[in-house]
């Protein structure tokens, strides 16, 4: 079996507790070289996780021979960047979400990685959960009816102070947004892989609680081209947390009360009950395995740079119609 090896740019959080691991312990993935901006870091890095190199500028490693494929864990400014350089120098990309801090750059990433013949992927991981593919088998069967209405709340208390590691998030040059660019993606991602295209966006986006470059606190409402209509709300200001689905329809709903857990609950004419689908120990796996049997076969990633793209044009149309402070339309 072919194995890939790959280059990880940036090692903070996600990138230690997560897609090192995965590439680490996946048998058609090799970890071969790593880069942060400080280099004893990187090491240390590098040793827990078995690459044999390690460096501090980023654009040397995607010049490094022996690399196949780059993932891409830094900070949301950088994406357009370094993808580009990493797909020039002929490596395959998968990107961490958002994809980039606009449409513009997205066309840029995907035009480098067309014209050098090399994969896009965008990590949104949520793609691959059980309890997504089962609730769009649930819908499909028409056990609960027509779809009418969708609501999701995802609520994370964050407050940072200027030492924090992940203070860059509430920096509008750096971060492109707050909640509902950092994490409101990920549930755009899971409705539009349930509920297909949306057709209109109405949206709320404010700075309430927090005096910051970003919001703290969004609301979109999204019209899908299927039919049902969605609510999106997200914070940063509730002290509780929430990652919920609610489906409804004309027979019946569907109760996810944690996304990230996959348990779900079914109420129908005929009664109720629960299930679980629960995602994978480490969620980055499946995602990882998938890129990699896209470069294998020569397919497309199932969350590739146009996916990544429609995001981020919801995006840029939620922000556009809210029209918050420091953020242009």
């Amino acid at each position: 079996m072919r194995v890939i090896k790959w280059a990880l740019i940036g090692c903070g959080d996600i990138a230690q507790r997560r897609v090192a691991p995965a590439l680490r312990d996946l048998k058609s993935c090799e970890l071969v070289a790593v880069s942060r901006s400080r280099s004893d870091l990187a090491e240390s890095f590098a040793h827990q996780f078995g690459a044999g190199r390690w460096y501090r500028e980023w654009q040397e490693l995607t010049t490094d021979r022996e690399v196949d494929a780059v993932y891409i864990a830094t900070p949301v400014h950088l994406h357009a960047e370094q993808t580009v350089a990493a797909a020039e120098a002929g490596k395959h990309v998968l990107c961490e979400k958002p994809m980039a801090m606009s449409v513009k750059e997205c066309d840029e990433m995907i035009a480098a990685c067309r014209a050098n013949g090399v994969k896009l992927g965008i990590a949104y991981y949520r793609h691959f959960y059980p309890v997504i593919d089962r609730i769009k088998t649930v819908l499909q069967s028409g056990e609960i009816g027509q779809t009418v209405l969708v609501q999701i709340n995802a609520f994370e208390w964050f407050n940072p102070q200027p030492d924090h590691s992940r203070y860059w998030l509430i920096k509008q040059e750096l971060a492109g947004g707050g909640p509902m660019f950092d994490f409101g993606c990920h549930r755009i991602e899971a409705l539009l892989n349930i509920f297909g295209p949306i057709s209109k966006v109405a949206s709320i986006v404010t700075k309430n609680v927090f005096d910051r470059e970003v919001e703290d606190t969004a609301t979109a409402l999204f019209q899908f081209e299927s039919g049902p209509c969605a609510v999106l709300s997200v914070t940063h200001a509730a002290s509780e947390p929430r990652d919920t689905l609610e489906v409804f329809g004309t027979h019946g709903s569907i109760y996810v009360p944690v996304l990230n857990k996959g348990k779900m609950r079914i109420m129908t004419c005929d009664g109720e009950r629960e299930e679980s689908h629960p995602p994978a120990p480490n969620v980055h796996q499946p995602l990882i395995e998938d890129f990699v049997g896209a470069v294998l076969t020569d397919r497309e990633p199932k969350v590739d740079g146009v996916a990544g793209r429609i995001i981020a044009d919801i995006e840029e149309q939620i922000y556009a119609v809210a029209k918050p402070p420091n953020r242009p339309a």
